[in-house]
């Protein structure tokens, strides 16, 4: 019994671990933009908003409809992700 109770508290233990990351990923704040498509490539999607083009990057596990082309009015929801961290000293300090 006493071993039961530990394989319980075990399993327990390991489900709310693999939990964790998935609720620190939940916190994460995500964006919208929409505007025309004006390119499409297995790597990125560019559209324009306003004068500017935002190319946005397709992560692989994207879903994405198949009739998405060039023209198509999209709104893509999207999550900034830091890519490098690097200090600078402020100006004036030694």
């Amino acid at each position: 019994m006493k071993n039961l109770k530990s394989i319980c508290a075990a399993a327990l233990c390991g489900a709310l671990l693999l939990g964790a990351p998935t609720v620190k990923a939940a916190d994460v704040k995500t964006y919208q933009v929409t505007g025309p498509v004006l390119e499409v490539t297995p790597s990125l999607i560019a559209i324009q908003k306003g004068k500017d083009r935002w190319e946005i990057v397709r992560d692989p596990n994207l879903k994405m409809p198949a009739d998405v082309k060039v023209g198509s009015k999209v709104t893509i929801t999207y999550k900034m992700v830091a890519q490098d961290v690097e200090v600078k000293e402020a100006k004036g300090k030694k």
